[in-house]
């Protein structure tokens, strides 16, 4: 029996008992030994994008710059027709999980949905998926190193925040996450979930300091409010500049897919996990949205401060109840950068596994005592501090190099949804979009090719060298190097995906 007739034949039983999934025969049909260790449940999927995701720390990194390019009007309205959108993605992306469960995710999907030239769709989606999920990685340890210092600096005002300072802290972040990570998936796993209340609990905590405690709110009027600070005329351009808040918010839910190999009835599970945290997070997230906004005072103070969300959250709250609140928020940034960073190894595994990285032997080897892709785990922490070592001189240059985070990651997430809809044979999975399969993923493709293009366009006026918009020219030279690399020596020696064998040929391999 051929591997393709396998899978469809496992997957016909799966659709027909669900309760009794067979997640070894559906990775052995798809060519791959077991070689995880399966200690994921649905909760603990869930836990992995909703906590990459990440409402606190996408929203507080982000809404200063959404304050500015549109207001009110946009970070409110902005976010629900943006988590729509995303909604449209995740659905797409989910059917796919559902159809392929592997670590490879996205890269193995486009090279298995490609009518043509399996091995270029691959290797271009794989590198886009690395290169996005490192800058994800190091963009949140910047991030969460930049609130520490502004929470130092609250609690010691003599204490004076650096570039070199916040570069430190950050290899001391990617040091300690890269350690848990090292051990076992059951310690990642519990605390993710414990990420999962720590940003829930936060968030009603935020949001209930935020309407108690201030002696007054703005009228409800407040939320068509309209501010464009970008510097461009044009108010619709910083209106659609502004919708890069929730787009920035909602990256990393391809966690969930990259988690398929340690996930547990993973042709369902790992789909519901994605749209379970892309939904919770938009819902949780709006709550958050309005609390800060109705919160503000002095918008045009809180507006041009160095960290906007922690002024407001000084001129509401006070001093002492702002660097506890400040506490949940560099608390999230830390839980999301561990799990971005378990995602990313899980990508570089997979990757590795089919030859498709330097190294590759070393990369896809597991820890005999762990079970866990230890090599795979410093690889990445060591690629996301070699992209924050330019921050020690220039602020501009590392803002440059991380912002492929999210165009490197949506067109990651476009491409074989893209594919999909070119098939008319496509064999879904048990969680399957049905009839509906293709208008979904038309409209996840043209909102994808919409939001990076915004990414990609100028975002301050005038354009200088520390306002220009740095992302068309990182992507560029990550798309020349891997096209220069491809012609030059991986297109005779990277095909796709690999098979191993036969199902019950890998099925010998496993690691027991």
């Amino acid at each position: 029996m051929s591997d393709s007739a396998f899978l469809a034949r496992t997957r016909n039983r799966q659709r027909e008992a669900p309760a009794a999934l067979d997640d070894d025969a559906t990775l052995h049909a798809m060519g791959y030994p077991r070689k995880l260790t399966r200690r994921f449940r649905a909760f603990d999927n869930f836990a992995i994008s909703f906590t990459i995701i990440n409402i606190i720390s996408g929203i507080f990194s982000s809404f200063g710059f959404g304050m500015n390019a549109g207001g009110p009007r946009i970070l409110i309205f902005g976010w629900i027709g943006v988590s729509v959108m995303v909604l449209f993605i995740g659905a797409a992306m989910a059917e796919i999980a559902s159809a392929y469960p592997t670590s490879g995710a996205l890269y193995f999907s486009a090279g298995k949905l490609a009518k043509r030239h399996k091995g270029a769709w691959s290797w271009y989606t794989g590198w886009l998926n690395f290169v996005g999920q490192v800058g994800g990685t190091a963009a949140t340890g910047y991030a969460a190193a930049t609130f520490i210092q502004a929470f130092i600096a609250m609690q010691w005002p003599s204490y004076e925040v650096t570039a070199h300072q916040t570069v430190v802290i950050t290899a001391v972040i990617l040091l300690v996450q890269a350690l848990a990570n090292t051990y076992t998936v059951q310690l990642v796993a519990v605390v993710n979930r414990i990420s999962v209340w720590w940003l829930l609990i936060g968030m009603v905590v935020i949001v209930v300091a935020l309407t108690v405690m201030p002696s007054g709110h703005q009228s409800a009027s407040f939320m068509t409010h309209f501010a464009n600070n970008t510097g461009f005329t044009n108010g619709l351009y910083g209106a659609m500049l502004g919708l890069l808040v929730t787009s920035w918010t909602f990256t990393g839910f391809d966690g969930s897919f990259h988690m398929s190999e340690e996930t547990v009835q993973a042709t369902v599970n790992a789909p519901r996990g994605i749209m379970r945290a892309i939904a919770y997070s938009a819902i949780t997230g709006l709550l958050l949205m309005l609390a800060l906004v109705y919160s503000i005072r002095d918008y045009a103070a809180e507006a041009s401060a160095s960290a906007p969300p922690v002024q407001i959250l000084i001129d509401a709250l006070g001093m002492g109840t702002a660097k506890l609140l400040l506490l949940i928020v560099i608390g999230s940034m830390l839980f999301c950068g561990l799990a971005n960073m378990t995602s990313n190894t899980r990508q570089i595994f997979a990757f590795s596994r089919d030859g498709a990285m330097p190294g590759s032997r070393w990369w896809h080897s597991v820890s005999a005592r762990t079970r866990t892709p230890v090599k795979a785990v410093w690889l990445a922490a060591a690629c996301s501090m070699a992209l924050v070592i330019p921050g020690w001189w220039s602020h501009t240059a590392f803002t440059a190099i991380v912002s492929v985070n999210v165009v490197g990651l949506f067109l990651a997430y476009g491409v074989p949804i893209f594919l999909r809809l070119r098939l008319n044979n496509f064999q879904p999975g048990p969680w399957s979009l049905g009839r509906y399969g293709k208008l979904i993923g038309s409209v996840a493709v043209t909102w994808i090719v919409i939001s990076n293009v915004l990414f990609m366009l100028p975002q301050a006026s005038p354009i200088t060298p520390s306002s220009f918009n740095y992302a068309p020219i990182a992507l560029a030279v990550v798309l020349i190097i891997a096209t220069v690399w491809w012609f030059a020596t991986a297109r005779r020696r990277f095909q796709g995906p690999v098979s191993y064998g036969r199902p019950d040929e890998v099925a010998a391999m496993d690691l027991i």
